[in-house]
């Protein structure tokens, strides 16, 4: 026998690892790493937290998640949700060593991330043809210019992924849907980890997790991680602070507060992130191909720093066995400062469209500075009702967000450079700042939701109301908007459960037409049918969800070009979405587990008064394929090494809304070796394992970015 105790209900969490050189950086993050372990420990000790198990490995206890508070804000199971949403655990993020959102959907039906190739800002996703917007324990991120904040997934418990309109429950989303992330919670019993990681591209990292009781009623977690490391492209080097404390108060049986903050910082020296042009990458180029790594910015003056933060609570109360009260309360900051030489094209000096030499770069020169910060607040009511043979569960909330962005940027030629020999150190001036947006908004949103149970038969139904006013460079605006969701499910006594559903979204449009009048809120309907199966009924020995859904998105008051003036545009465009999506997850005897997804995804301008009419939009796959299978030996000498292999397969997408820049199809394997004894882990990870290279993106002729590389990182874990 032996023992085996780890944060987060047992799972074996993976940390990280730095060199000597960073030591000094991350002292703060070991002495309060080590202060909460020794308090946390005696008591610990006092209530024999440690268990005692038969089993080797246990480390995916949780590897199947079965219910989600995103869809519906309430906790229901995934089988009674009458909408398609991805549950991405706790326990399948530490499997292959994701830090981020984009790597977070490798294998998710319905969506993909690192459009962009790999970025150390920010995360490119799509989800049904749409970009999501980010959303931290069910409140909006201080989204800006992009739509996410780029947060580290350690701090997170889980990331779910809710596919088409949200709008009833969350206000202004894009038709496609969001992201949500769920904050780490401190646990009553002693856990805690510490881990190491090195690998490519002088990777180091070093992070703990320590949770347990704190006092009487009391209970507390310190997660934190520190990450310094180069990029596949030259001369880039990132740095990543991350520290996230929490505290859940028992005031009583039926009163809980937890208070939830967390603090990110970044540094990016030298960041490039492509611009590469498509001779050299995605086609043929007279000196060869441009290598993966070319930096064409500008080394020195380059560089990309932030810095974010949330504070909140939330806070339930139990009135009584019909009636519950529950808010949530964050406020967000964030504030970027960056400056981006970039490449604009191969040199054509006579102008006949044909480079000069193919291998002189123009560039420019574009410094940005943003400051988002947004207060948002929640408070919902549950009331558990019945009336003969039918139960309600009906939950009525208000929500309401303050929001600012203020930003800044300037813009400037910068001399040209030999994408082949590059020499860097030329004399460049520093542009002009000046105002680049200056935005307040309020939301206000009143919604109710009724889950109806009669029999086997669940039917959800659900509206909101928003109130929305904002202010854009002076420019001020009020819109209202009515959004609903109507859904059936039917349980089976098998486990199966088919559901149809309808829903709708808006989301604002920023900018006026050529008469000065602001555009309305673009808006989104969708149709849905599915089956979902929840593999409760398949023994102990089994854990399995699965699901299959076909749907159509529809977005309509799009903006396309103003054929009378270029210089304008109108709302006269439509974008229609259909697809169909399978996707399970399993686990058997905690020694198997898997993760299979395909998904079609056909999409089409269908009005436009521009060259995307009739085309696909960008960066959307028609198909998507995906398999990840895991295995840990349990008995006999090898007991406790696991191995898992996974492949994901993407066809080509468009890069640009003409549909003229077409990328690489890719065929892509990860895989894990890693071997438990003890306390400790040991792991080797590897994505990209082929090192296939690859285009991600050709968004025109100047543009282009390549795929992630291999990336191999060794992990040493040590729970307690």
């Amino acid at each position: 026998m032996m023992k085996i105790h780890t944060p987060d209900s047992g799972r074996f969490s993976q940390l990280a690892t730095t060199g000597p050189h960073v030591l000094g950086k991350t002292t703060v993050l070991l002495i309060a790493f080590s202060l909460c372990t020794s308090a946390l420990a005696q008591e610990g000790d006092e209530e024999d937290d440690y268990a005692e198990l038969d089993i080797i490995q246990v480390q995916a206890q949780d590897y199947v998640s079965t219910a989600s508070q995103t869809a519906t804000k309430t906790n229901a199971p995934l089988i009674e949700i009458p909408q398609s949403v991805t549950v991405i655990s706790r326990d399948q993020i530490d499997q292959l060593h994701w830090t981020s959102l984009d790597q977070s959907v490798r294998y998710t039906a319905g969506a993909t991330g690192e459009n962009f190739g790999p970025d150390e800002r920010y995360d490119w996703l799509t989800i049904r043809g749409f970009n999501p917007v980010q959303y931290i324990d069910g409140l909006q991120a201080p989204v800006g210019s992009v739509n996410n904040i780029g947060t580290d997934l350690y701090g997170f418990q889980a990331v779910d992924v809710l596919k088409g309109p949200a709008s009833v429950l969350y206000g202004q989303s894009p038709p496609g849907g969001i992201v949500n992330m769920t904050s780490r919670r401190p646990e009553s019993s002693y856990a805690a980890e510490i881990g190491l990681q090195a690998g490519s591209h002088d990777h180091k990292q070093i992070n703990a997790d320590v949770t347990g009781s704190v006092g009487n009623d009391v209970s507390g977690r310190f997660t934190a991680l520190f990450r310094d490391r180069e990029t596949q492209t030259d001369f880039t080097e990132s740095q990543r602070i991350y520290i996230a404390p929490a505290l859940t108060f028992d005031i009583s049986a039926d009163t809980e507060l937890t208070l939830l903050s967390y603090y990110q910082q970044d540094n990016i020296d030298n960041q490039s992130t492509g611009f590469l042009p498509a001779q050299g990458t995605l086609l043929p180029n007279p000196h060869g191909q441009i290598p993966v790594s070319r930096n064409i910015g500008e080394p020195g003056l380059n560089f990309f720093d932030r810095t974010q933060y949330g504070v909140g609570y939330e806070f339930t109360h139990r009135f009584s066995d019909n009636f519950t009260m529950q808010q949530n309360v964050k406020y967000f900051d964030q504030e970027v400062e960056s400056r981006e030489i970039y490449g604009t094209g191969f040199e054509d000096m006579d102008g006949d469209g044909v480079p000069d030499d193919f291998r002189t770069v123009t560039r420019s020169d574009f410094p940005f500075n943003e400051e988002v910060d947004s207060f948002n607040i929640d408070t919902r009511g549950y009331f558990e009702l019945s009336a003969g043979d039918v139960d309600h569960t009906l939950m009525v909330g208000l929500d309401h967000r303050q929001y600012s962005n203020q930003s800044e940027s300037g813009f400037d030629a910068a001399p040209s450079i030999d994408i082949f020999d590059p020499e860097y150190g030329q004399a460049i001036d520093d542009p002009a700042l000046f105002p680049f947006a200056d935005q307040e908004q309020d939301q206000t949103g009143l919604y109710i939701q009724d889950q109806i149970r009669t029999g086997n038969m669940i039917i959800t139904l659900g509206g909101r109301q928003d109130w929305l006013s904002s202010e854009n460079e002076g420019v001020s605006t009020s819109e209202s908007k009515l959004t609903y969701r109507a859904g059936i499910n039917y349980l089976f006594d098998n486990g199966f459960a088919p559901y149809a559903q309808t829903a709708t979204s808006f989301q604002p449009v920023p900018g006026v037409d050529v008469s000065g009048n602001a555009f309305d809120p673009s808006t989104g309907t969708q149709y849905e049918i599915g089956l979902k199966h929840d593999g409760a009924r398949m023994g102990d020995n089994w854990r399995f969800f699965g699901s299959a859904a076909m749907y159509q998105i529809v977005q309509e008051n799009v903006l396309t070009p103003d054929p009378d003036n270029p210089l304008f545009s109108v709302q006269a465009g439509e974008v229609e979405v259909s697809g169909f999506e399978l996707e399970a997850v399993a686990r058997y005897q905690q020694r198997l587990s898997f993760n299979a997804s395909y998904s079609r995804t056909d999409s089409e301008v269908t009005e436009s008064t521009g060259p995307d009419l009739g085309q696909r939009l960008p960066m959307v796959p028609k198909h998507k394929f995906s398999l990840l299978t895991d295995y840990t030996i349990q008995d006999g000498p090898l007991a406790g090494l696991g191995v898992n292999l996974g492949m994901r397969y993407l066809s080509a997408t468009y890069g640009d809304p003409a549909n003229e820049w077409q990328g690489d199809s890719v065929t892509l394997f990860d895989t894990t070796v890693r071997y438990d004894y003890d306390f400790w882990r040991f792991a080797l990870n590897v994505s990209n394992l082929t090192d296939e290279s690859y285009v991600a993106r050709c968004s025109s002729a100047i543009d282009c970015f390549y795929g992630t590389e291999r990336m191999v990182i060794g992990s040493v874990t040590r729970s307690f």
